[in-house]
C-alpha cells in the first residue's frame, strides 16, 4: 500500500524540465520577497509557475481552477480592468505640465517596432510577430490584449515575458541607463513642474479619449478604461470609486492575472525553442525601448541647454510607475538632493498611452 501510494504521488511523475521551471519560479520568489522587486506582481506570477509545474495537480486542465481563472486573460477582460485601475491611481499632471514628455514616451516605443523586425527575422509571421513586438512596450495588459486578438496560441509565453520584464525593471534598466549617460548628465537637477489646475486634469482624459479612439477605434478598450479611471480620479466627486479602483479591484485583478500568467509557464510549453525565442526578443525589445528613450532624452538635454535629465527618457516605457521609480533611484545615487520622480512620471504616462496606440496600430494592420 505504501509503495502504491508513493508511486501515485507527484514525486514519481516529476520531470527534470519541471524541476528547472520550479527552480526559476523559486528565484523569482526570492527576488520578489528578499530583493523586493515588484512583489505585488512577481509573487503571484512566480507562485503560478511553481504550482502548475507540480505534476498531477490538474490546475490547468479543462475543469481545473486556473483554467477558469485564465478565461479572463484569454478573453481580454483583465487588461482593460488593469488600465482602469492604473488610470485611477496615476496623476497625469506631470505629462500635462511638460508636454515634451510625449516625445520621450513616443521614442521609447521604438522597442516595439524593433522587436517586430526581430521576430520577422526569426521566422514568425506578421500577426504573431506583432503580438511578440508589443512586449517592447513593457506593458503586460496591452501585451495580453493584443495577443488575445492576433495570436491566442502564443498568449502564455508572451504574457509571461511581458510581466516578467515589467517586474524585473529594477534589474534591467539601471545598467542601460548608466551605459548611455555620463555621471554629469545623471546628476542634472530639473526645475519644479508648474501646478496643473483641476480643469486641465478633468479635460485631459476626455480629450485624449475622443481623439485617440476616433483615430484608432481598435484602441478603445484600453484607452477608454485608462481615461475613465483617470477621470473618476480627477473629478473629485466619486472618492469611493477611486478608492475601490486603486485598492481592492487592482489587487484582486493583479492576483488572478499574475497567477494565470505564471500558470501558463508549464515545462512543456516554457522550455521549447519558440518560447525561448519570444523571451529573448522581449528582452531585446525592452532594452531597445529603454535605450531609445534615454538617447532621445540626451537629444532634448542638448536642445534645452541641459535643463532635461536624459535619464527620464528611460521611463518612456509603459511599466508605470516602476520605470519612474528606477529613474528616481539612479538619480539620487548620483545626487542625493535630486528628485526626478514626478519628471519621470510624464514620459511614463506617455508610454502607457503610446503602447496602447501602438497596439491599436498593429491591430489595425494585422487584425
Amino acid at each position: 500500500m505504501l509503495t502504491d501510494f508513493f508511486n501515485s504521488s507527484g514525486f514519481m511523475a516529476l520531470t527534470w524540465q519541471q524541476v528547472i521551471v520550479i527552480l526559476i519560479a523559486c528565484i523569482f520568489l526570492y527576488l520578489a520577497i528578499y530583493k523586493k522587486y515588484e512583489p505585488y506582481l512577481l509573487i503571484p506570477i512566480a507562485f503560478g509557475m511553481l504550482v502548475v509545474n507540480l505534476p498531477l495537480t490538474g490546475l490547468m486542465s479543462d475543469e481545473g481552477l486556473f483554467h477558469y481563472l485564465y478565461k479572463g486573460t484569454e478573453l481580454g477582460i483583465y487588461p482593460p480592468l488593469i488600465f482602469l485601475c492604473v488610470g485611477a491611481g496615476t496623476d497625469f499632471g506631470p505629462l500635462i505640465a511638460n508636454p515634451k514628455s510625449i516625445l520621450l514616451g513616443a521614442a521609447a516605443q521604438f522597442g516595439i517596432f524593433s522587436a517586430f523586425i526581430a521576430a520577422i527575422l526569426l521566422g514568425f509571421d506578421g500577426a504573431p510577430a506583432a503580438a511578440i513586438a508589443i512586449i517592447g512596450g513593457a506593458d503586460g495588459p496591452t501585451a495580453i490584449y493584443l495577443t488575445s486578438k492576433l495570436a491566442p496560441d502564443l498568449l502564455g509565453p508572451i504574457a509571461l515575458a511581458a510581466y516578467s520584464y515589467m517586474a524585473l525593471v529594477p534589474i534591467i534598466q539601471p545598467p542601460i541607463i548608466k551605459l548611455l549617460t555620463t555621471k554629469k548628465e545623471r546628476a542634472i537637477k530639473m526645475e519644479q513642474l508648474r501646478v496643473v489646475g483641476k480643469n486641465e486634469k478633468v479635460a485631459f482624459p476626455i480629450i485624449v479619449a475622443i481623439f485617440v479612439i476616433l483615430l484608432l477605434p481598435s484602441s478603445a478598450p484600453l484607452i477608454s478604461m485608462l481615461m475613465l479611471g483617470n477621470l473618476i480620479r480627477e473629478s473629485g466627486v466619486v472618492p469611493k470609486l477611486v478608492e475601490t479602483a486603486q485598492g481592492a479591484l487592482m489587487y484582486i485583478v493583479t492576483i488572478v492575472l499574475g497567477l494565470t500568467v505564471g500558470a501558463k509557464a508549464d515545462a512543456a510549453s516554457f522550455l521549447n525553442p519558440e518560447t525561448l525565442k519570444i523571451i529573448a526578443i522581449g528582452l531585446f525589445a525592452f532594452a531597445i525601448g529603454t535605450a531609445s528613450g534615454v538617447i532621445f532624452g540626451k537629444i532634448l538635454c542638448k536642445v534645452t541647454g541641459g535643463k532635461i535629465n536624459p535619464m527620464i527618457g528611460a521611463a518612456g516605457v509603459s511599466a508605470v510607475p516602476m520605470a519612474a521609480r528606477v529613474v528616481q533611484k539612479v538619480g539620487q545615487e548620483e545626487n542625493p538632493s535630486n528628485f526626478l520622480l514626478m519628471h519621470a512620471m510624464g514620459p511614463n504616462v506617455a508610454g502607457v498611452i503610446g503602447s496602447a496606440v501602438a497596439a491599436g496600430v498593429l491591430l489595425n494592420i494585422f487584425g
